[in-house]
């Protein structure tokens, strides 16, 4: 039984039913992102591409106050838009050995493949497509440079609260004295701008979401019935979580490859959530699981922080 098969029968068996925000990325899955990421709505995109077009040249200072050469790797890069302002600051100072690309998603890794040498001429380029600690173990076997990983787009905040320290943790130990991350963390702000993002006017979330029950429809032997489902988004501006979920509109039975999973009408299955943060959380977060916060870059509203941790 393949992972994807397992890990979708083990939350839709659980008893508040889940499906794993990673196997969104499919090709559609892939567009469809792209398609948020433009929304007028989707206010990130902007808030960080502010961030790299125009603070990459002091994102470069300070990564490189202890290094003149590192390795640069991405976690979730998608089609590295924004990652490539700070590449060629680097590049152009001469200062990438390698960059390793990092994504589940073999789709987005052949893109940069392709077409990243044509942005960053000269650059060593090595996408890896897989989970993120593993690739990350192999790139450790290929280089023993100094490393930067970039984890951008508010993905830190596709963990629970309780589980991104444990990540930060995990993180840590994958890297040694020295090294830095740079983190991309979206901050607690007006409840309505922020539900907003989750559930955009032209309905690409809504899409994105219903678009997994179609993979495993088309991977999975499922029979799932999309128009059965609608995505509903919540914030809580107390906690700073926003979740989504579909809620299943009928009592209802679904197969997937021969297991049968029953939806009660109006029954939730939890989605993802994109945890929002304060300045003093991820301060705090950072010096709990073995990093120093070295600088912190913002955008003219304040919307979003990118933040360089060091390992000490």
């Amino acid at each position: 039984m393949n992972q994807f098969l397992t890990e979708v029968l083990k939350g839709l068996q659980s008893e508040q039913k889940y499906l794993d925000s990673k196997y969104f990325y499919d090709k559609k899955g892939d567009e469809l992102f792209q398609k948020i990421m433009s929304s007028e709505e989707y206010y990130l995109t902007n808030a960080e591409m502010e961030i790299f077009s125009t603070q990459q040249s002091g994102i470069a200072d300070e990564v490189l106050k202890n290094s003149n050469q590192l390795d640069v790797i991405e976690f979730g890069p998608g089609d590295a838009t924004k990652s490539v302002h700070l590449l060629k600051e680097l590049a152009d100072r001469k200062a990438i050995a390698n960059y390793f690309p990092i994504d589940i998603s073999k789709n987005i890794i052949g893109f940069l493949n392709e077409t990243l040498p044509k942005k960053i001429p000269g650059v060593a380029i090595h996408g890896l497509a897989g989970e993120y600690f593993e690739m990350l173990s192999s790139v450790n076997k290929i280089s023993s440079n100094k490393k930067l990983v970039l984890f951008l787009g508010a993905n830190i905040g596709n963990f629970k609260f309780n589980e991104m320290p444990h990540f930060l943790q995990k993180l840590r130990s994958s890297l040694s004295e020295g090294d830095m991350v740079l983190i991309g963390f979206d901050l607690k702000k007006n409840p309505r701008k922020i539900l907003a993002a989750y559930n955009d006017s032209g309905g690409y979330t809504k899409e994105f979401n219903l678009n997994l029950l179609s993979r495993i429809n088309k991977e999975l032997k499922g029979n799932f019935v999309e128009g059965n489902f609608e995505h509903y988004a919540m914030y809580d501006p107390s906690s700073g979580a926003c979740k989504s979920y579909l809620i299943s509109l009928k009592n209802q039975r679904v197969t997937i490859n021969g297991t049968e999973i029953n939806f009660e009408k109006d029954e939730p299955v939890f989605m993802e959530i994109s945890q929002k943060y304060s300045v003093k959380e991820i301060n705090e977060f950072a010096q709990k699981t073995g990093f120093s916060n070295n600088a912190d870059f913002f955008d003219s509203h304040h919307y979003f922080v990118d933040v360089i941790l060091r390992c000490h």
